[in-house]
């Protein structure tokens, strides 16, 4: 697709770069680092041999044989996030092993102790969150090569062949489509203060186009992702311990808390990307049912530091959206609308991949364990431990309540 180009100033950049928000990929963590020096690099042993491990049922004795490392001499921030990366997938695995009802509710001490002390330097959780799995999970085969999935892969593997490296790398397509329209935000605002409105005009246009494209690349998850394994196999690996009637109470951090903690598994919710163009289009999602604007706030915990800062800088910049009501601009509110009506769609297209990869699979899992005639209703439960269906229709029913009326 191709874009109505406007370039950003270099003195605008310079403020998306403290924000650790790339020119090319946005939030995305660029060229992520693949290897951790000794002794870290027998976690990269473990995470690269997860599947083998698993289907052999040696994943946790491994992982048990660890000695305790420090992570002082993690020093760089692309090493701590290689180790958070690294240390988020031998938790899942260790926790949910083979998917069945052999669920660990203690994580040992020489796994819980280093991660806990590597999440909060970098102020995450200890869990496996979006930031890791999607956004600094990834490598190009050819370095010189372009952004596309034929010539990308991820680092690491979960259990169910390729459906991992599918779901991974599209969700990472779409957030690089969409964080192409990041770089363009400094001037957009400039030009509210300013009252530029070809400017302005001109950004919004870019910002629909880049969102177009964003549902185009979603688009490629069914050729490579399969419902039943995402559903049956990888699902389980991404499920987190809240909400979970798997693990109840959480799980418990050996050598680090008393009690049990619960955190939410890894959720296209902990995307920075579409909370940061609902900020900026004034959406606010505070105005929908109160339970999905306190769970989209709940998951800013899950996003990097610096990447919260951005939207809280954001939610303090000028409003776009009562600057376009107040010049009563017919063109400039369908530029403002063709910018609301991609984020609907992009929510509506995500209706339809959950019903495929989790509603219909769920409802068949059902009807197939099922000993009673009349079966009821199975509540499905996202990643993230909601019930995604009710939360996603909240979202895209609040966001389509900001189009403009367009005289």
């Amino acid at each position: 697709m191709s874009h109505n180009r406007i370039l950003p100033t270099k003195n605008s950049w310079k403020n998306l770069k403290e924000y650790h928000i790339d020119e090319e990929v946005g939030f995305v963590l660029p060229t992520p680092q693949e290897e951790l020096p000794y002794p870290y690099d027998q976690w990269i042993s473990i995470a690269k041999n997860l599947p083998e491990l698993i289907e052999k049922n040696e994943l946790r004795k491994e992982v048990e044989k660890l000695k305790m490392f420090s992570i002082d001499d993690l020093k760089d921030h692309k090493s701590q996030r290689l180790a958070h990366l690294v240390l988020g997938y031998i938790t899942m695995a260790y926790v949910w092993n083979q998917g069945g009802e052999d669920v660990c509710e203690v994580l040992p001490k020489n796994i819980a102790v280093p991660y806990c002390e590597l999440s909060k330097k970098l102020d995450l959780p200890p869990i496996l969150v979006y930031a890791d799995c999607v956004l600094a999970n990834w490598k190009k085969k050819d370095p010189n090569g372009p952004m596309t999935y034929e010539n990308m892969d991820i680092l690491f593997s979960f259990p169910g062949g390729d459906c991992g490296k599918g779901f991974f790398l599209v969700s990472l397509l779409v957030e690089i489509a969409a964080a192409s329209a990041i770089k363009v935000i400094p001037d957009l605002l400039n030009a509210v203060k300013c009252e530029d409105h070809n400017t302005l005009q001109r950004a919004l246009r870019y910002i629909a186009s880049c969102l177009q494209q964003a549902q185009e690349e979603f688009k490629q998850i069914h050729e490579y992702v399969d419902p039943n394994t995402f559903f049956n196999v990888l699902r389980i690996y991404l499920s987190g311990w809240k909400g979970n009637p798997l693990l109840p109470e959480g799980l418990k951090y050996e050598g680090v808390w008393e009690t049990p903690k619960k955190f939410a598994g890894g959720s296209a919710a902990q995307s920075s990307v579409f909370q940061c163009f609902d900020v900026l289009l004034g959406i606010q999602q505070s105005s929908g049912e109160e339970s999905s604007f306190k769970f989209l706030q709940e998951m800013r915990e899950y996003m990097p530091l610096a990447h919260r800062k951005f939207l809280q800088s954001l939610e303090s910049a000028p409003s776009v959206r009562e600057f376009v009501i107040s010049k009563g601009d017919a063109k400039l509110k369908a530029d403002y609308n063709e910018c609301v009506k991609a984020m609907a769609n992009l929510r509506k297209y995500h209706l339809k991949i959950v019903a495929k990869y989790i509603v219909i699979p769920s409802r068949n899992k059902h009807k197939t364990n099922s000993t009673s005639e009349e079966t009821s209703e199975p509540e499905n439960k996202g990643t993230g431990g909601t019930s995604v269906m009710t939360f996603l229709k909240s979202v895209r029913n609040t966001t389509e309540k900001f189009l403009l009326n367009v005289d």
